[in-house]
């Protein structure tokens, strides 16, 4: 009897498909659509950094806004109906801004003798050294007028400008910083009295040039 051979390693058909290449060793062009959105965001990066200036003592000082005051106080003139004052500031005098603001139960009303909202009208200038001082006229007394600015505020003396009385107030530190003083003083005309205050960081000749240039100036008219 003939033995049958012993089975050998059975064949199939043709050899499967080669396992896949690492996208490393494919082509440039997929690296290059992976990397592109990576150069892309350097080089808006490398843009921007680009307009930037490093200041290693803070940002510079930008360029003063300009505020027409004469314009500005006669709309508030005409918009508040009070009496307001244009004040005839030096050469070199700078105006910035300009506000208006309600002070409520700031003025006592002469025929009911009740406290009524007050109004007030505010532009700032920097002077020819820099600093910034600021002239409020407003239909307040001067007790409210002078709260407006801070609790704190107490009055410590008087300037005589031009034989018109300036009472000034003074505060303690605020935040670190020294007090600003608010010089006020009340100012009659054909159309009521009206109650100026000036504040802001400029010296006593800087606060008498200011009082002397609000005060010689009548009030505007409305009508």
């Amino acid at each position: 009897m003939t033995t049958p051979p012993e089975p050998g390693p059975t064949v199939t058909g043709a050899p499967g498909p080669r396992p896949p290449k690492s996208r490393l060793l494919q082509d440039g062009r997929d690296m290059f659509w992976s990397m592109a959105p990576l150069v892309v965001a350097c080089l808006v990066l490398a843009g921007v950094l680009g307009m930037c200036s490093f200041a290693p003592s803070g940002p510079g000082p930008g360029p003063t806004p300009d505020y027409d005051a004469p314009a500005g106080l006669r709309a508030d003139a005409a918009a508040l109906d009070i009496p307001i004052r244009i004040p005839d500031v030096p050469d070199g005098w700078q105006s910035n801004s300009g506000s208006r603001k309600g002070i409520e139960s700031g003025r006592t009303d002469p025929a009911s003798g009740l406290q009524v909202r007050a109004v007030a009208s505010t532009v700032g200038y920097l002077t020819p050294t820099g600093r910034y001082l600021s002239v409020t006229q407003s239909d307040a007394d001067e007790d409210r007028l002078i709260a407006s600015f801070g609790r704190d505020l107490v009055p410590t003396g008087t300037q005589d400008v031009d034989g018109v009385n300036w009472v000034v107030y003074q505060g303690g530190e605020r935040d670190g910083r020294p007090p600003e003083p608010v010089w006020t003083t009340r100012l009659g005309g054909p159309t009521g009295p009206a109650q100026i205050a000036l504040t802001g960081a400029g010296d006593t000749d800087e606060f008498r040039t200011l009082a002397a240039a609000t005060q010689s100036q009548p009030p505007l008219t409305t009508t």
